[in-house]
């Protein structure tokens, strides 16, 4: 896929703000008709929602389940509303956050043959992972980076979000997968 232009990314960004305004007024959110058609392709997206520069949702799709378009309306909403870790979105929140969208490239499987390999194929700021071992599993986006600059921060974090031990990373069994995102912000 291209990179998205402007046209596209400002339509999703306004789409993203409207969807969640339509559910705090309890109204049917329909999505408008896409400024082009590179945006009813099927790909990964996350919607993290900020205030002030901190985190206030962030939920998404690794996998291109659904279009570019309802990918966002739906993760929109569902940051506002369903991440766990916070309480739902109320109206005098909604001038205040920051909408961020990221669209994921196709995941890659890699097979590194040692830590040391992982660590020269995984790039600082430009990689989001997924790792996997049994029913453990966990994501973060390149954007992670910035808070956790070292690849050894970056993994171990990783690891402790799945529940796993900070350096089972480095033992074998794990399944990688590497990706990157086209990333715009309002």
């Amino acid at each position: 896929m291209a990179g998205l232009g402007a046209k596209e990314k400002n339509y999703l960004l306004e789409m993203a703000r409207s969807a969640i305004a339509s559910r705090l007024r309890d109204a049917e959110f329909s999505i408008p008709k896409p400024p082009s058609e590179i945006l009813l392709e099927k790909r990964g997206v996350f919607v993290t929602l900020t205030i002030k520069g901190r985190l206030r949702g962030c939920i998404g799709y690794l996998e291109p389940l659904k279009s570019i378009v309802q990918a966002v309306s739906e993760n929109a909403q569902n940051a506002a509303f369903e991440d766990g870790r916070f309480l739902p979105l109320k109206q005098s929140e909604l001038d205040k956050i920051k909408i961020e969208i990221s669209v994921l490239s196709p995941l890659e499987e890699i097979h590194p043959k040692n830590p040391e390999e992982l660590l020269k194929i995984l790039k600082p700021d430009v990689h989001g992972l997924i790792i996997r071992k049994g029913w453990a599993g966990a994501t973060f986006l390149p954007q992670v980076w910035e808070e956790l600059p070292t690849h050894s921060q970056f993994l171990s974090n990783l690891c402790n979000k799945a529940g796993l031990p900070d350096d089972e990373w480095k033992r074998p069994g794990m399944k990688f997968f590497i990706y990157t995102v086209e990333k715009f912000e309002e």
